[in-house]
């Protein structure tokens, strides 16, 4: 059965998200406090954060979950600016949901990151595995591990579906469209405007590994990669 943490120190907010996971079949266990979701985080399936609470920050609390799980993590959240969306994703959040929210919506988005979460090989099976060298990258498909410049990049699973999307079509310009069924979320707008967020967050931790822009944007038409990067100016 899949087991989900919701963090919200809001009982409104946190009985309405109840309902409506517990209605799809998940157990959700709700905490208001930090102090109780570290003790209990590592027994869930899927995380749903919100970032201000009581007893501390959520976004402090991921980066303490990313150090040894990649467990999905979804923030709940009235932080609408763009800077706090960005930081979200780049410490390893999967997904970024503003409140107020559709509680259908959020039961898409938990489905999606639950049908994304593939759990990481053994090191002994990654080392077997078959891997594919593609410019600066090297892509073990089997594994879902991608390295860029001889460093291993911990990517979310979003991100990783996205990264590995561009690497088989190199130098290809691909729509928001077609990033949005790589990566097996639904149609919609917003979705399509939180695909350049995690654009943003990619190329941020493609920075730390070269000073190359790998990322290029085709303003009217989407993105394209080119693995053996570009010398140039910081992106639109």
């Amino acid at each position: 059965m899949t087991r989900i943490l919701l963090l919200e120190d809001e009982p409104g907010i946190a009985d309405a998200v109840i309902y409506s996971l517990q209605a799809e079949g998940w157990t959700v266990h709700w905490c208001t406090l930090l102090a109780e979701a570290r003790q209990l985080w590592t027994q869930a399936d899927l995380l749903l954060l919100d970032v201000g609470l009581p007893d501390g920050n959520g976004f402090e609390f991921c980066k303490e979950i990313r150090r040894s799980s990649e467990v999905p993590v979804i923030f709940l959240t009235a932080r609408h600016d763009e800077t706090d969306r960005v930081v979200g994703l780049e410490i390893g959040a999967d997904d970024y949901v503003i409140k107020p929210f559709s509680p259908r919506e959020l039961v898409a988005r938990v489905k999606a990151n639950l049908k994304r979460w593939q759990r990481p090989a053994t090191a002994a099976t990654q080392q077997s595995q078959p891997q594919l060298s593609i410019g600066d990258f090297v892509w073990q498909p089997q594994a879902c591990r991608i390295s860029c410049c001889a460093q291993m990049l911990e990517l979310t699973a979003l991100e990783y579906k996205l990264l590995s999307h561009f690497l088989q079509y190199p130098a290809q310009v691909r729509s928001r469209e077609q990033l949005l069924a790589a990566g097996e979320i639904a149609q919609s707008s917003q979705y399509e405007r939180n695909i350049d967020t995690h654009i943003k967050s990619l190329r941020a931790k493609l920075r730390r590994c070269s000073d190359r822009q790998y990322l290029l944007t085709q303003r009217g038409f989407g993105y394209l990669c080119v693995p053996a990067g570009q010398v140039e100016t910081d992106p639109c």
